[in-house]
């Protein structure tokens, strides 16, 4: 294969856009799809606060290497989910990522400062896994963009999480998720930080290419308690589909945000009022945060008295 560019050895090749790009070729392809998303989505501009949500996997840690290579500041945040095994390791690469670059990250323990768990909040609510985390990282990151005044809060959600996402919203009719399934979601009085995610023209496999010859370090496995997780079963469905039809996630999600998702807009038009507990915005009384909280929260206490007795 020969670069489409400099016709030099290509290192990769991208089926969907029918080519294939030599190592620096590649690197400004990415980031030229990643600038161009940023242009047309009108994310943010070079003067406002941008924050990201970092994982230590190849998404968030291949974004923020392009965001600052093309003139972004962009501090990071990690959430520190309590997962033997996993969090030690993904909050290394983070932090060695940040500091060989001069970067700040700021890391929240969530065991530390919310007294639980991400294994413990599943047990105790008996939600999976993958539910409680995103939960959590949801309320915790839009709270740490908000106490930190920054403008954007920026996710590292690439062109398969988004088509898979949209895939089971599909297949399930979650009206109110496809009316909200947005690369911007704007601000809000209630205290809704705007977010926006840039590498939804950029696929997975892409983002470590990317990260492997731009020489980042990043967690390759996988955390452990995703194992069944529903949308990776849907990632594998629609891989498939792509091996034959090169090109068929990106044209059925930016199909759907272009033609589809205008038919269900008068699904989110949900009214907000502020969580009694912390003030955060919610559709009830109680945010489903502090929910999960305090029942996960009188679990411990439980299974602590217990032990001790």
């Amino acid at each position: 294969m020969k670069c489409r560019v400099c016709r030099g050895k290509a290192v990769i090749e991208v089926r969907r856009h029918n080519a294939a790009f030599c190592r620096d070729h590649f690197v400004e392809h990415v980031q030229r799809q990643v600038a161009r998303t940023i242009h047309d989505f009108r994310m943010f501009s070079p003067t406002e606060r941008l924050v990201l949500g970092v994982s230590g996997g190849k998404d968030s840690l291949a974004l923020w290497d392009v965001l600052t290579d093309l003139g972004y500041r962009v501090d990071g945040v990690y959430l520190d989910l309590g997962i033997d095994g996993y969090s030690p390791d993904s909050l290394t690469y983070s932090r060695r990522f940040a500091e060989k670059r001069g970067l700040d990250l700021e890391v929240v323990d969530l065991k530390h400062r919310y007294g639980f768990s991400i294994p413990e909040a599943a047990k105790a609510s008996r939600r999976t896994p993958c539910s409680a985390c995103g939960l959590s990282k949801r309320y915790i990151l839009n709270q740490v963009a908000e106490e930190g005044g920054y403008d954007v809060l920026v996710m590292g959600h690439n062109l398969d999480d988004e088509a898979a996402t949209l895939f089971g919203n599909v297949l399930q009719w979650n009206v109110g998720y496809l009316a909200r399934q947005r690369p911007v979601l704007p601000a809000s009085d209630d205290g809704l930080c705007r977010k926006v995610k840039p590498l939804v023209r950029v696929a997975e496999r892409e983002t470590a290419a990317y990260a492997v010859l731009r020489g980042i370090e990043y967690e390759v496995e996988e955390c452990p308690m995703a194992a069944g997780n529903t949308i990776n079963r849907y990632k594998e469905w629609l891989n498939r589909l792509e091996d034959r039809s090169p090109g068929l996630k990106a044209q059925f999600l930016f199909g759907f945000w272009e033609r589809g998702q205008q038919g269900f807009t008068d699904a989110e038009s949900v009214e907000l009022t502020t969580c009694t507990t912390c003030g955060a915005p919610t559709t009830g009384e109680v945010c489903a945060f502090c929910r999960l909280q305090a029942v996960t929260l009188v679990e411990v206490g439980r299974r602590r008295e217990a032990a001790g007795g």
